[in-house]
Formats: C-alpha cells, structure tokens, sequence
C-alpha cells in the first residue's frame, strides 16, 4: 500500500486571534537539560509509524548542527516540571515537529503551540510556514486544518 505525506501551508499575512496558553503550563526554550526528555517525547510521538527519531545522541548532533537550527525556534511545554509537549521549527519557517504527550493531548496544546509558531514566524516576517504530515494522521490533519493550513503538495513515500 502506498504511503502519502501532505505540504501544508499557513499564510502568515492575515491577523491573528490573541494567544492564551492552557492553565497550568509553561513556555520555554529548548535547553541542554531539556534535551533528554524532549527526544523521549520525540520517539514517543512516532512510535505508531508517522514518523521517526534518531537515537539521542545522533539526533541532538543532527539538530544542533543543522544550518536550519535555531535553539530560540525549539518551543517545549512544561506542566509540573515535565516535558508534555515540543514544537521544533527551521529557519527556513518549516515546523518540522509538533508533539504532545498522549496524557495532555485535548487540552489545547497542540493549537497553543502551532498558533505560538505562527506568531513567532509572523515577527520574523515570513509571508507562510510549511509542514509535512502524513496523509493517514487524521487527527494532526484536523488540527492543521482548523488553524488555517492548506494543502500544498502530495507526495508519495
């Protein structure tokens, strides 16, 4: 069976509604100490097949010297000093991960996050941000979609 992933794209040069962030939760960077526990999440979130994770050192070697990485575009979600969810974008303005912990999924996160990203982008003057989302992964379809994203491009596996 042939597998598809689907470019998606959000127009940055409309309006935003205000961010809120879901009570309880903090916004942070990503750190030296925060590397651990985010790959976990990382692994965590594309453990069911929409996706893959180096193993931690070749991952935070691949991420830290990426021409396209940029720590301050790297958002992690704390709740009671946990790792809950991650958002992990280019300098290219291309979100290249979105994951939330099972636990915490329905709380808003997902769309706090995305809409943090796009808002982030919109400072540094970028007209759009990408992704890439599988095909099969409704539910991040849904989440995508209700925040404005369209589909660009098609592609077979």
């Amino acid at each position: 069976m042939s597998e598809y992933c689907l470019l998606l794209r959000k127009d940055l040069r409309t309006p935003a509604p205000a961010l809120q962030w879901p009570a309880g939760f903090s916004l942070v960077a990503l750190s030296e100490e925060l590397m651990q526990p985010v790959h976990a999440l990382l692994c965590q979130g594309y453990a069911d097949g929409r996706g893959s994770v180096e193993p931690l050192h070749s991952w935070q070697h691949d991420l830290q010297h990426d021409a396209e990485y940029d720590p301050q575009l790297c958002f992690v979600i704390l709740h009671k000093g946990l790792v809950v969810a991650v958002a992990q974008a280019w300098t290219s303005a291309y979100l290249k991960d979105l994951v939330i912990h099972p636990r915490h999924q329905g709380r808003g996160l997902g769309s706090a996050l995305l809409r943090h990203v796009f808002e982030v982008f919109r400072q540094r003057h970028e007209a759009c941000v990408d992704l890439k989302v599988m095909e099969h992964n409704h539910r991040a379809r849904r989440l995508y979609e209700k925040h404005g994203m369209t589909l660009v491009q098609r592609e077979l596996l």
